[in-house]
């Protein structure tokens, strides 16, 4: 039985939820989003909430369950809130800045890195060190963050790189004389 599955998701006022023709779909102040429903479970919107339940007792029914169910509710909070992750840069000459759609990294390479902006997902630099990527998509807000940092890792030495914003770096000693 799943713990997660089992709860179910208020629907915030301003947003409307709607289940036809194999699609969830979620309306609400920041667009829309579109999930295609699992097969596995059925969805139902009643008393301002969204309830999912497995279509039968086979074990992929009960697997999909509770995954199913954080689907929708990401649905949900990503056209009312949204999603967002903060990437910290360490490194002396290191920075970073947006210009258009292009984000611009300065990353210790012969050259810059110019990362193209993908669609639905807004990146801002407050300051050279600091990048903030915010989206509805909670999926395309991490998949973007981890390409980013994926161009400099942070290393255990002298902790350069990119990271997350509170990502512990694990510190190793240098080498001794």
């Amino acid at each position: 039985m799943s713990r997660i599955g089992k709860k179910p998701i208020a629907i915030p006022a301003g947003v409307t939820a709607n289940i036809a023709d194999g699609l969830v779909t979620v309306k609400g102040p920041k667009g829309e989003m579109t999930m295609p429903a699992s097969e596995a479970v059925t969805y139902t919107v009643e008393d301002g909430q969204v309830v999912v339940v497995p279509a039968n007792k086979t074990k992929k029914a009960i697997s999909f369950w509770g995954m199913q169910r954080t689907l929708v509710e990401n649905l949900i909070v990503g056209v009312t809130e949204g999603f967002s992750k903060v990437l910290e840069i360490n490194g002396v000459g290191y920075r970073a800045k947006v210009n258009g759609k292009v984000l611009n990294l300065q990353l210790g390479f012969s050259h810059d890195v110019d990362f193209d902006i993908p669609e639905g997902i807004d990146i801002k630099t407050p300051d050279q060190t600091t990048i903030e990527i915010s989206g509805m998509d909670k999926q395309k807000v991490g998949q973007v963050a981890a390409e980013i940092r994926q161009w400099r890792k942070p290393e255990p030495y002298k902790g350069k790189g990119i990271k997350y914003r509170g990502e512990y770096i694990f510190r190793k000693e240098g080498k001794k004389k």
